[in-house]
């Protein structure tokens, strides 16, 4: 929260303390300076906004009490409420008329570079690593080889079951992918994370495996598997 509004309640108390016959001037030359030096206060503008709507209250509290506190007096102060913040609805909206139409009506020298400007997000050609496959043996980027034995390939930090034998690695070693009679079993070494993904087949390499299904468009894994 900033800064200026803690001073705003006691900046309403100064005036609900002073004479309203002081406090009341003082809302009037902060309005005047607001009508006819806005330029010159830009920086300040909003505080002395803040101090209008902060300090109409505390006016009318003391205009209330010095009329003596009683229904009339209240009656007094909720007409000079009503008055007051219609005052100030206005000079806001008056000291507003340059933003909206700026907003509304945007300068005719933004025209040509918004029609010349790109729609949409800039497209990125994804160039693909094809996969390497071999047959029961696969060499690990990360040293050593995968080995199929009876239906699993054995891998130095993890064994994948249920798998034929024809297998790849990613080319950084993360990943490993053989192929199942329905599917792909993909295995991400570097989290422990085994996938099975039936009518799948793998794309090639580009920031881990691509994959597409029924000969469709290739797809990132954190697409296929749902993850960002």
């Amino acid at each position: 929260m900033s800064v200026r509004w803690f001073y705003a309640p006691a900046w309403l108390l100064a005036l609900a303390v002073l004479p309203w016959w002081l406090g009341l001037p003082l809302l009037l030359a902060i309005a005047a300076m607001l009508l006819f030096a806005a330029e010159r206060l830009e920086g300040h503008a909003p505080l002395l906004r803040l101090a209008l709507r902060w300090g109409l209250p505390g006016v009318l509290f003391a205009l209330q009490r010095a009329l003596g506190g009683d229904a009339f007096a209240w009656a007094m102060a909720l007409l000079g409420a009503l008055a007051g913040f219609t005052l100030l609805a206005g000079l806001e909206a008056w000291l507003d008329r340059g933003r909206r139409e700026k907003i509304a009506q945007p300068e005719l020298r933004d025209w040509p570079s918004l029609a010349l400007a790109p729609i949409g997000p800039g497209a990125v050609v994804v160039e693909l690593v094809p996969p390497e496959w071999t047959e029961g043996r696969c060499p690990d980027p990360r040293g050593g080889e995968a080995r199929w034995d009876a239906g699993r390939f054995v891998l130095k930090d993890a064994t994948v079951e249920r798998v034929q034998a024809r297998a790849s690695f990613s080319p950084d070693g993360r990943w490993f992918v053989a192929c199942t009679p329905r599917g792909i079993a993909l295995l991400d070494r570097d989290h422990g994370r085994n996938y099975r993904l039936r009518g799948w087949e793998l794309c090639g390499w580009h920031d881990g495996p691509w994959l597409s299904r029924g000969g469709g468009t290739a797809m990132a894994w954190r697409e296929v598997l749902g993850r960002r």
